[in-house]
């Protein structure tokens, strides 16, 4: 494959050939429907690379299980699931956030809640934001609305998980992970770094002893403020968004990832017809850009969050504008995906109504 040369990936495939490239040595899973063709990618692309291992795990609390041992060796690790599995998987993430192991972790998310169905949604928003586990910790969450930006944020995962020690969750839907798009592939990561924490083994260097299980509670306080010290790091640092169409907008839409898209179609629709839409897209969940949602509030009046949810992440745009404007949802829970023309039917309803009251 030439340097830049596009090649046409489904999302599964792309998130999976990204995690090669930036280095993941071992990926650990369990299948379960919309994902599982990037574990069957996995299977079959690593048996071709040397010095990688994969390994379908009996359930998904083994599989997050064996991501906390390799990832305590310092290997580039990762697993994926969806929505079912990825609850199975929370005690584990827990134990990775306090031993501060780093790893990636992929989400395709499915309808729900319990088993639900196979189709697109954002129900996990808050199950990714809030840490999801037991305790007080945060994953970085990482939420691309485009092919290209899945690989991009893939590859910028592993540096984020190995730069603060922390799990990264990558977060997608049904419809992301099966559409196709031509994508760029990164170059092959090569010589990464040795890391000091990393247990290597009896003989291989000085003795070190990593646990979670702290049971004098100032250790265990103290631990506490250590993380959430870098917490704060990540907030000032990591935040992420775009913005669309907002320099002269009345009403801003906020979406993510899939939804995201559609809003954006919408937007432009609504635009052509001579209304001041913009749109606001997070590409960090964790840390939410509450500074960017903020700013924009100076100038706009009206903020619509469109989910395909009940709704999650508006609690987080309300934080973000602590009175400053309006926030109004519109949800689509259950696997529901709407078109651009019938989100801007719902828009074009709303931004009148706000035209009629000023």
């Amino acid at each position: 494959m030439k340097k830049n040369e596009k090649v046409l990936l489904r999302g599964s495939e792309a998130i999976g050939e990204a995690a090669l490239r930036a280095g993941c040595r071992c990926y650990f899973g369990y299948p379960i429907t919309p994902q599982n063709e990037l574990p069957e990618y996995m299977a079959r692309r690593m048996a071709e690379l040397p010095g990688t291992v994969f390994l379908q795990s009996e359930s998904e609390l083994a599989g997050i299980n064996m991501v906390y041992g390799a990832s305590a060796t310092g290997t580039r690790v990762m697993t994926s699931s969806s929505s079912p599995g990825v609850s199975l998987m929370q005690e584990g993430i827990s134990y990775l956030a306090a031993c501060e192991f780093p790893s990636v972790i992929v989400n395709i998310v499915r309808g729900g809640p319990g088993l639900g169905n196979i189709a697109p949604a954002q129900s996990d928003y808050f199950q990714a934001t809030r840490g999801g586990g037991h305790g007080d910790y945060r994953c970085i969450v990482l939420a691309p609305a485009y092919l290209q930006e899945a690989v991009d944020l893939t590859y910028r995962a592993f540096d984020l998980a190995d730069e603060y020690r922390i799990p990264v969750i990558l977060i997608g839907d049904g419809m992301m992970g099966q559409m196709m798009e031509p994508v760029v592939l990164p170059e092959f990561r090569k010589d990464l770094p040795a890391k000091e924490w990393a247990i290597t083994g009896a003989g291989k260097g000085p003795s070190r002893f990593v646990r979670s299980l702290l049971l004098d509670v100032h250790v265990e306080e103290a631990h506490n403020w250590k993380l959430y010290r870098k917490y704060q790091r990540i907030e000032r640092r990591e935040p992420q968004s775009e913005s669309y169409a907002t320099e002269d907008a009345d009403m801003v839409v906020v979406a993510y990832g899939t939804a995201a898209r559609i809003a954006k179609g919408a937007v432009r629709r609504l635009r052509d017809k001579g209304m001041k839409v913009g749109l606001f897209r997070p590409i960090t969940l964790w840390p939410f850009p509450s500074k960017a949602v903020a700013r924009l509030a100076e100038s706009v009046g009206k903020f619509l969050v469109f989910e395909m949810s009940m709704g999650q992440m508006v609690e987080d745009v309300k934080l973000a504008l602590n009175g400053k404007a309006e926030v109004e949802l519109y949800g689509r829970p259950g696997g529901v995906v709407v078109t651009p023309v019938e989100l801007s039917r719902i828009l074009s309803r709303r931004y009148n109504a706000m035209q009629h009251e000023a």
